[in-house]
């Protein structure tokens, strides 16, 4: 563990975590608020000119990109870097990245295409080492059984998203000033913050935490050099994290058109006046981090008040499911507000409903499903885990660009209810099997979880 500092009732190691990932998550969100924004604009305006269809695509494919290159970067980190040098590599390779798509067409001699793309490729492979690695750092802050350990992620969450909601506002507002390259700038310097901060502050504040690979340290705990089979308990917990995962690719397939095809909407047909001014595309992007940070306080209240009735992991993701078809409800409400005519401009309200039930679908599936990963994975394959975890996002990513690139053929209408029905659906089958679910935990859903465990272990050795 690390040293005995404590903000709040938490290591001080946390908010240096906080602080790193807050910067590195506004660097990501600053980019991804103007990317298919930049890909669709005309050449003459300094964007690349491309179709809607390609540009949902290629947004697809390299949101799943980044979140399955997180299996590379946890393997990597838990047998030969650690968690620490992977960050450090992985915020460079990403700083690097983004500068490169501010730099001019010919500065390289391989021409504009072929330099946007070598940024997308520093800021996939630079992802991939940092993103599991840090979430993983906030779980070994705290032992086994602690149950400030679900407290620790919502504030960890929480830092990510005052990064987004800072994202979308700067890069909105900087790109309408100075132009698409200085939004990449913007989540490069972001990006430099990062990783300076965990460079001048990580010895001090993190001790030991993320020095050595997960697989030395499991090793060196076992008092063994040989490695030992996986016990019953803990397959039945990653066959929970597996199931789970199913499910995280459902609800972030939906989610993830925020960054595409709502993107899109917001920009091509929603009314984005006020007074005399036109809100810029960009600035939607900080509705759903906004949400985040003003009522993640509220959800963290309610579980608590709610106390021995606090719904289960299962539970809460089948919340996240509804509310996420909540969320397309509203964006049916605003397809039909147009009546079949594109040239209609929609209310921002439908959008603002949009992201509000999308952000408490959120809530209730994505902090949940950081704890629950670092809760149920044996150590030595922790930030393998985490990174299959991500892995699960890769997946919804790249189908979340595939599907709404399908908007010209389908219609905006069959793909939002479409993706409010199979989110229903899955909410339903989550409830059924909450309690399979639970039972396979091995106890790792109630406050006793630790002693339990050591019956368990014990009475398996009898």
């Amino acid at each position: 563990m690390t040293n005995q500092h404590q903000y709040f009732g938490h290591p001080r190691g946390l908010f240096l975590l906080f602080g790193t990932e807050l910067w590195e998550r506004f660097s990501y969100y600053a980019m991804r608020a103007i990317l298919v924004l930049y890909l669709t604009d005309a050449t003459m305006n300094g964007g690349l000119g491309w179709s809607t269809k390609d540009a949902l695509d290629l947004y697809g494919t390299y949101t799943g990109l980044v979140y399955i290159t997180p299996l590379i970067g946890g393997y990597l980190a838990d047998n030969y870097l650690g968690q620490r040098r992977s960050i450090l590599l992985g915020g460079a390779l990403m700083a690097i990245g983004q500068f490169t798509l501010a730099l001019p067409a010919d500065v390289l001699g391989i021409g504009s295409l072929h330099t946007f793309y070598l940024g997308l490729a520093l800021l996939i492979c630079g992802n991939g080492l940092f993103k599991p690695n840090i979430s993983t750092m906030v779980g070994d802050l705290y032992n086994e059984g602690d149950n400030r350990r679900d407290g620790a992620f919502t504030i960890f969450y929480m830092g990510i998203n005052l990064g987004a909601l800072l994202a979308g506002v700067i890069s909105g507002s900087v790109t309408n000033s100075f132009g698409w390259k200085a939004g990449f700038v913007a989540a490069g310097i972001g990006m430099l913050i990062s990783l300076v901060m965990q460079m001048a502050m990580a010895q001090s504040w993190l001790g030991n935490i993320g020095r050595e690979p997960a697989a030395k340290r499991d090793l060196k705990l076992k008092k063994s050099a040989n490695k030992e089979p996986l016990t019953k308990a803990e397959v039945d917990r990653i066959k929970v994290i597996l199931v789970m995962s199913l499910f995280t690719i459902v609800f972030w397939a939906g989610f993830e058109q925020a960054g595409g095809l709502m993107n899109i909407y917001t920009q091509q047909y929603t009314d984005r006046m006020m007074g005399g001014f036109e809100i810029p595309a960009a600035w939607f992007q900080s509705l759903n981090p906004f949400f985040i940070i003003t009522l993640a306080p509220v959800l963290a209240v309610l579980w608590v008040k709610l106390g021995k009735r606090e719904p289960n992991s299962p539970m809460k993701f089948a919340l996240a499911m509804f509310f996420l078809a909540l969320g397309f409800l509203c964006m049916v409400g605003a397809v039909m507000e147009q009546g079949g005519d594109t040239t209609v401009k929609t209310s921002m309200l439908w959008l603002v409903g949009a992201f509000f039930f999308h952000t408490l679908g959120e809530l209730c599936l994505s902090p949940i499903g950081l704890s629950l990963v670092t809760k149920l994975a044996p150590l030595r394959l922790a930030s393998l885990m985490m990174g299959a975890w991500f892995g699960c996002n890769a997946i919804a990513n790249y189908v979340a660009g595939h599907v709404g690139s399908h908007v010209g053929e389908l219609g905006a209408m069959a793909i939002f209810s479409g993706i409010a029905v199979t989110a229903t659906i899955g909410g339903v089958i989550l409830l059924l099997c909450s309690n399979t679910l639970v039972r396979w935990m091995h106890g790792a859903e109630r406050a006793t979880s630790y002693a339990e465990e050591i019956e368990e272990q014990q009475a398996q050795l009898v």
